[in-house]
């Protein structure tokens, strides 16, 4: 698939495809990007960052439900030494909704349209469940434009791929989003509890509330990305040795789904990886940033 880039006025800041303006309305714009941000279009889809700092650029890429406003921590923390990126994927955030269903394969193409819109012909790039599987993705089909890969929990790397086990859990979590798209009165609770296993530590308590709280909104991209994750395509173990580039692992260890054991055989397969972890259960920088920011700032210092 080509990635067609629509370029908008430009603002000031990063050249690029992009515009500036005020938040979409709805709970889940208080998830996204901070007001005033950035936008570019990418295969007609208007995708929705934020761009702060100088230096080599990092580009975040956000968990599935989530959005930039994740890294917004992190943001603070390096823009003294980087230029922090992070963008809403479509139907998250302020960003527009897209015309294809999410996957990591889709977010892959939309990540390579992007750092063509911004003008980054090479940046590390830090990724989270699905937005990590679409770092890899893109790390080993364009090595060139990847200078080194920061993995929080990506998808795609369970032993078990696309077998039995998997398509069981990915259908039984694509039917509970799939009851909340259609607005079943038990899921706003459901929903909450889910999220306080999936964001465990108190440093995350307020981006766990903002997500929860667009738990409806967002109920229908959870049930369609879900659907992508029991795909033969999800599994992304093969792409392993292609890339080339070093690897930091910085592994939620508390993460019941995305289980550190069933994952470990894979790191093995990348050239140049490392593995740290951290008590959190989904997202080390979100929910243990000291910590992270320090394993970080060894890891970027080495690249």
């Amino acid at each position: 698939m080509v990635i067609q880039i629509s370029p908008t006025t430009t603002g000031a800041g990063a050249p690029g495809a992009r515009t500036q303006g005020a938040p979409r309305p709805g709970r889940r714009a208080a998830v996204g990007a901070s007001a005033p941000w950035n936008a570019a279009v990418v295969d007609g889809v208007r995708l929705i960052y934020d761009d702060e700092g100088q230096g080599p650029a990092l580009v975040c890429l956000h968990a599935i439900g989530h959005g930039a406003g994740d890294f917004a921590g992190l943001r603070a923390a390096l823009r003294a030494r980087h230029r922090v990126i992070a963008l809403d994927w479509p139907g998250h955030g302020s960003s527009d909704d897209d015309h294809e269903p999410p996957s990591a394969a889709r977010y892959a193409r939309l990540l390579a349209g992007f750092l063509d819109a911004l003008g980054i012909g090479r940046a590390v790039v830090l990724g989270n469940s699905i937005g990590g599987a679409a770092a890899i993705r893109l790390a080993a089909t364009h090595p060139d434009r990847v200078q080194a890969l920061v993995l929080a929990n990506p998808g795609g790397l369970d032993r078990g791929g696309g077998g039995a086990m998997n398509r069981a859990v990915t259908g039984a979590m694509a039917r509970f989003f799939a009851a909340g798209a259609r607005g079943a009165r038990w899921y706003p609770r459901a929903f909450a509890t889910y999220y306080r296993m999936v964001l465990t530590e108190p440093a995350a308590a307020a981006q766990r509330a903002r997500i929860v709280a667009q738990g409806a909104e967002i109920a229908g991209v959870l049930r369609d990305a879900w659907r992508s994750f029991g795909t033969d395509e999800a599994d992304i173990r093969p792409l392993a040795p292609a890339v080339r580039c070093p690897v930091l692992f910085a592994w939620a260890a508390r993460d019941r789904i995305n289980q550190l054991g069933r994952c470990r055989a894979a790191f093995a397969r990348f050239p140049d990886a490392r593995l740290e972890t951290f008590r959190a259960g989904h997202a080390a920088f979100l929910e243990a940033p000291a910590a992270f920011e320090e394993s970080l700032a060894r890891f970027l210092a080495r690249v």
